[in-house]
């Protein structure tokens, strides 16, 4: 590729999700009651386990942050995407892309773990009811959350870094609604393999972990269930570790 000038890309312009000038006003409309949704649902459930004394306990305190993760990266996504609709300006800064792939990726990876810490939250809570307060106490819970933020961050800003470090030609129409790493990689004029790899290795990386954790932990959840001498106790078990499962990854 030596020898070519390519054009310093300072924007970049989203296609969006549809074409159709007539389709912009309804699925704005759409876009915006789903993620005042998400916002104040996400919101009311960070401010409700922060507020309320009663829900200071473990389970809650996982759920405050998967609303925080969900919150995260719809926000990454939601104004930016309502103001291309509203405005009909479909372009991005160089900085505020960059800036938007890295929320979206270290929230969403985010949320992956922090279902894993809940799945074992809940296998404590019903294999070892006993020992519940002990094992699942503060410090542990902070560590529990703690770790998905720092390695979230530090995978999110690697991938970022990696993809906005290659050259792009020139060609700036990403064909998304939001700044993807897959659409920005088929702008480079550089080499991708080793960032498409390492994207690779670190998607099965993360997905594959979180779902053995969650699975694992809810075969043991499920065998402690069946040894359940009470068909009250069964029940209520499975209730907790079903609203769980619906959330799962």
């Amino acid at each position: 590729m030596e020898g070519h000038n390519f054009t310093a890309v300072t924007k970049f312009i989203l296609l969006g999700i549809t074409v159709h000038p007539e389709l912009q006003a309804p699925l704005s409309f759409l876009f915006l009651i789903i993620y005042l949704s998400s916002l104040l649902g996400n919101l009311g459930m960070i401010v409700l386990t922060l507020v309320d004394p009663r829900l200071e306990t473990p389970m809650y305190f996982f759920l405050r942050h998967l609303a925080l993760t969900d919150l995260g990266y719809s926000t990454a996504v939601g104004p930016k995407m309502l103001a291309n609709f509203v405005m009909d300006q479909n372009s991005i800064s160089y900085n505020c892309c960059a800036t938007q792939l890295a929320f979206f990726l270290l929230f969403v990876a985010c949320e992956l773990f922090i279902l894993c810490s809940m799945s074992y939250d809940r296998y404590v809570a019903i294999c070892n009811p006993l020992l519940y307060t002990v094992v699942m106490s503060p410090r542990v819970c902070w560590v529990l959350v703690a770790i998905p933020y720092l390695y979230c961050t530090f995978v999110s800003l690697l991938i970022t870094t990696k993809i906005f470090t290659l050259s792009f030609c020139g060609y700036n129409v990403i064909n998304h609604f939001y700044c993807d790493s897959l659409p920005l990689l088929s702008l480079v004029c550089s080499d991708t393999h080793e960032v498409e790899v390492m994207m690779l290795i670190l998607a099965a990386f993360n997905l594959i972990s979180s779902l053995l954790v969650v699975l694992v932990s809810y075969l043991l959840i499920f065998i402690a269930i069946l040894r359940m001498n009470s068909a009250e106790s069964r029940r209520k078990a499975f209730s907790t570790c079903g609203s769980h499962l619906t959330m799962g990854p």
